[in-house]
């Protein structure tokens, strides 16, 4: 009986698996395809066509046009690329340095008003981005701030969630470790430096790479604060695209998928730690 459970737990598994990764493998046969063969699939969806769109695990004539087209023949590609970057790894900064003590502080120390410091903190990790976006928009306009990258990344550098996570984590070391150090005369800079952050390492990697991904993958807030084009990250160019080069958002999708799965992969064993402390109650 155990068995016959497990192997049915084992095809729901590889259901849901198929059913989650067939965007990407939807968007990987794209980008081997030539234009006519996108244009006779997508054009009840993208075009005036009518009928069902459909769509192939395999190209009928492979590729590497939209490839070649992206990372040759369209510099907006790259200049929305590094404007990505730019604001993923200033966020991601910001995050880091103005996060990690706040997170300690919340744990380690006690105050008045510590709770609700705590409660304002959760209570703004859980308002979605409308809620936030029109006084973030007259402060930012009041400031000579919009349509600049800083306008984008200075509510990011402030966001709750990694303090939220690092506070977690930091909770969790052991009293005893942090008296023992200051029978030995350390202070609470020292504590902090040599004690807190070695470690709280893991919720400080693990908070890094889920601020990276949201930063890398956001639309909202620079859709809202930037005009410019030239200083759109690489989430705005995707929308823009039409039938016309559907081959070049395939290839521009997974282009921008690269960086962050890496991102993923290489810091998994935190994230998930990260994600198992965030759901610990108080």
């Amino acid at each position: 009986m155990k068995k016959i459970t497990k192997i049915i737990t084992y095809i729901w598994l590889f259901l849901l698996a198929a059913v989650i990764c067939f965007p990407v493998i939807f968007a990987i046969s794209g980008v081997f395809m030539k234009q006519w063969e996108l244009e006779q699939y997508l054009a009840p969806v993208l075009g005036s066509a009518e009928g069902m769109a459909s769509w192939p695990l395999l190209p009928q004539a492979p590729t590497l046009q939209s490839l070649v087209e992206l990372l040759i023949d369209s510099p907006q590609f790259f200049v929305m690329f590094w404007n990505s970057l730019k604001l993923s790894l200033c966020i991601l900064a910001g995050q880091t340095i103005f996060g990690v003590p706040a997170a300690w502080a919340l744990a380690r120390f006690d105050f008045p008003g510590k709770k609700a410091v705590l409660m304002l903190y959760i209570v703004l990790m859980l308002m979605p981005f409308q809620v936030l976006m029109m006084p973030e928009y007259l402060v930012l306009n009041r400031i000579g701030l919009l349509d600049t990258h800083a306008a984008v990344i200075l509510p990011a550098v402030f966001s709750t969630f990694p303090v939220f996570i690092m506070y977690r984590f930091f909770s969790g070391i052991p009293e005893a470790i942090l008296e023992a150090a200051r029978i030995d005369g350390a202070g609470n800079l020292q504590i902090f430096w040599h004690i807190g952050i070695p470690l709280g390492a893991a919720g400080i990697v693990s908070s890094g790479i889920l601020g990276f991904l949201e930063s890398w993958n956001m639309i909202e807030q620079p859709m809202t604060f930037l005009k410019t084009r030239s200083l759109w990250p690489l989430s705005l160019f995707l929308p823009e695209i039409g039938l016309k080069e559907a081959g070049m958002g395939f290839a521009a999708a997974i282009m921008m998928l690269i960086p962050a799965l890496l991102i993923f992969l290489s810091g998994q064993e935190y994230l998930e730690q990260g994600i198992a402390a965030a759901a610990l109650k108080e």
